[in-house]
């Protein structure tokens, strides 16, 4: 779809739909997701490709894993904490988590960990951008953006501290750009988790 190939894509949304539907609406068992991108593709731009009534159903019914996780919080059926790490945990979200209000349940999950000390990075668009970073004639651009604030933020960051990145480009951009590893949200709750269970 960012390359311009709707067709392919509507085709693609297609097939996702077809083999998801009838765990998704028969049986009423929610979508969770770990790449931001690919999640929010399906509650955003499956809903302007006319697919229908069934893409509508799934994108009420589909979560990132922080969405899912706080939403399991909320109705008591998962207790706090969410395991131990005593670190400090530098918070990058991905474009598409800002853009739709879906950064803020990324940050009050990693505050539910015993011992994290959570700090977000005021950042903008990695500048990553799905290829657009690796295309030689939007390369430098890539680099610039960031530059603008991610990238020196990571530097800044203690050399025990974790970087938190959901979106497989921005972890790319600040291996490549920073030199540092980025972690998923999810590897990090698996850890402070193991943690909590020998604590």
């Amino acid at each position: 779809l960012a390359a311009g190939l709707v067709d392919k894509a509507r085709a693609e949304a297609e097939r996702f739909i077809d083999a998801v539907w009838p765990q998704g609406a028969e049986i009423g068992v929610p979508i969770v997701g770990l790449e931001p991108s690919c999640l929010l593709t399906l509650r955003d731009e499956f809903q302007v490709m006319n697919l229908g009534d069934r893409a509508k159903h799934l994108a009420e019914n589909s979560y990132l894993l922080e969405e899912f996780l706080e939403r399991e919080v909320a109705a008591g059926r998962i207790t706090e904490p969410f395991g131990t790490l005593s670190k400090t945990i530098h918070v990058h979200t991905h474009c598409h988590q800002k853009a739709f209000g879906a950064d803020s349940p990324v940050l009050s999950l990693l505050k539910r960990i015993d011992g994290a000390t959570v700090t977000p990075i005021e950042s903008s668009c990695c500048g990553m951008a799905g290829s657009f970073g690796y295309q030689s004639e939007t390369y430098d651009t890539s680099i610039a953006m960031g530059e603008l604030s991610l990238l020196p933020a990571v530097r800044a960051a203690g050399a025990d501290d974790l970087i938190a990145a959901d979106g497989f480009s921005c972890r790319h951009q600040i291996a490549d750009g920073a030199n540092r590893d980025a972690t998923h949200v999810a590897i990090i709750l698996q850890s402070a988790l193991r943690n909590g269970l020998t604590a």
